[in-house]
């Protein structure tokens, strides 16, 4: 019998599948959100037993460093991807603002997606 989905991963499926060419990769408890080959999102559960389940997206030059900062119980460096630029909003402690979640996927995704699909995000956006 399969066990069912996390259903924070079932709503950051939704959040990603909404933006044009986004493709999912499950690995295990944990799933990647690509454009064109291009990561722009993962879904964290219990990463090499860190105990934390999180979404990681890309951030702005310094912006993970300054999120970590001023929220240290919700946002973390995660192993691997941090010091790249990747920041991590933890989903398993606290009330999750799905807004929050939403604006974080939606500005990797144009950080990583081709011009083209960028703009038809950022046309919708407004």
């Amino acid at each position: 019998m399969k066990s069912k989905e996390d259903p924070r991963l079932t709503r950051i499926a939704a959040i990603c599948s909404a933006l044009p060419e986004a493709v999912r990769a499950n690995m295990g408890d944990h799933a990647g959100f690509t454009v064109r080959k291009k990561t722009f999102a993962y879904f964290l559960n219990n990463h090499h037993g860190d105990g934390i389940v999180s979404i990681c997206t890309r951030a702005f030059p310094g912006e993970n460093k300054k999120l970590i900062e001023a929220h240290p119980k919700k946002f973390y460096l995660p192993a691997y991807i941090g010091p790249r630029g990747w920041v991590g909003l933890r989903l398993d402690s606290g009330k999750v603002d799905w807004n929050e979640v939403r604006d974080l996927v939606t500005a990797s995704y144009l950080q990583a997606a081709p011009k083209k699909l960028a703009a038809l995000v950022e046309d919708k956006l407004g």
